[in-house]
């Protein structure tokens, strides 16, 4: 069945096709009788409006492309649920799809999103991205984009993101509170600048509180998993046997290395503590329950959006605007792996 146009409606009430548009928008200058009218007539029809030609008519899509690093990750679902629910708000779909952690493939998802004429796009950035003229050509298109928690620092457009640095430090700092002489850290891939930033505030409270620091204490994670630290908990025990705290990457990976140890019959957290970082849902299930750094993956997502949107408006109005950098509140939830 062919699609019911306006012209249709319109030869049908005998009313020219722009009283037609006017009425289904509620323009006050049509008369309630007529709105009525072509109402019903809309719906008998099964009328539906052609969203491509209100795109054209109005330059947008009201669409945003949305490119995460995994779609099966606690941290990102609730992050997606934030962007969702703002994005409700003001009529935007999103469109989401992700990069796997990999630098070519976050390349054709970012020219995919740019060729479907999305409005603005939102990112965090894969483990293995290391240039970011593919980001770069889309901003100077006129696209809006936002990155969020996986930044660049030297990407001219707007960020929302957590301190990695200071968040991490207290993490350390909190081992070092209670006792911990000799903390090592399992961090993540070398490029990513979350994963930076974590090694570096680890490594400043340690230099803080007259902590000497150890090369042979950082443990690096390739593709940050379970696995990863099952494996990395034991080359630590055999390797530094009175290491008494570890402060690791995510809280997937600290779960590996709690398996690991009471696989291995090592007390969590009388003969080694541990702390991780985000908050996953896994932080409450392992036993013992893991203390962690709580990251606001919704709030994250709700900011993310907001700010999306109100450059998209700018931009549409031609209303010049500056880019922000936003930074989240982040907390120690101290459970049972420290002592």
């Amino acid at each position: 069945m062919k699609q019911v146009t306006l012209k249709q409606i319109a030869e049908i009430l005998n009313i020219s096709v722009a009283t037609v548009s006017k009425a289904l928008k509620d323009y006050y200058d049509v008369s309630p009788k007529t709105k009525k009218r072509v109402k019903e007539l809309a719906e008998k029809l099964n009328y539906t409006p052609n969203s491509l030609a209100v795109n054209f008519r109005t330059n947008e899509t009201k669409t945003i492309g949305l490119i995460i690093p995994e779609l099966v990750h606690h941290f990102f679902s609730n992050v997606i649920k934030g962007i969702t629910a703002e994005a409700e708000k003001e009529n935007y779909y999103v469109v989401i799809v992700h990069s796997n952690e990999s630098y070519e493939l976050e390349k054709k998802q970012l020219q995919l999103l740019a060729s479907k004429r999305v409005d603005g796009i939102l990112i965090a950035l894969s483990n293995k991205t290391f240039r970011f003229d593919h980001i770069e050509k889309v901003i100077n298109s006129g696209t809006p984009v936002v990155l969020f928690d996986k930044i660049a620092k030297g990407l001219d457009c707007s960020k929302v993101l957590i301190d990695d640095k200071r968040a991490a430090y207290n993490a350390t700092q909190y081992l070092i509170n209670i006792g911990c002489k000799k903390i090592a850290h399992i961090r993540g891939p070398l490029i990513p600048q979350n994963s930076i930033d974590r090694f570096l505030g680890y490594k400043k409270a340690l230099e803080d509180h007259d902590i000497e620091y150890q090369s042979s204490l950082i443990y690096t994670c390739n593709e940050v998993t379970f696995d990863e630290g099952y494996n990395f908990a034991e080359q630590i025990l055999n390797e530094h046997p009175d290491v008494d705290g570890i402060f690791v990457i995510t809280d997937l990976v600290a779960t590996g290395v709690i398996t690991k140890y009471n696989e291995l019959g090592i007390d969590v957290p009388q003969q080694i503590s541990i702390v991780g970082f985000s908050n996953w849902f896994m932080s409450r299930a392992i036993s013992p329950s893991l203390t962690t750094i709580d990251q606001p993956g919704f709030e994250m997502g709700v900011k993310a959006m907001a700010q999306l949107i109100k450059e998209i408006k700018s931009t549409k109005d031609n209303i010049p605007f500056k880019h922000e950098t936003i930074n989240l509140p982040t907390s120690l939830i101290v459970r049972d792996s420290t002592k």
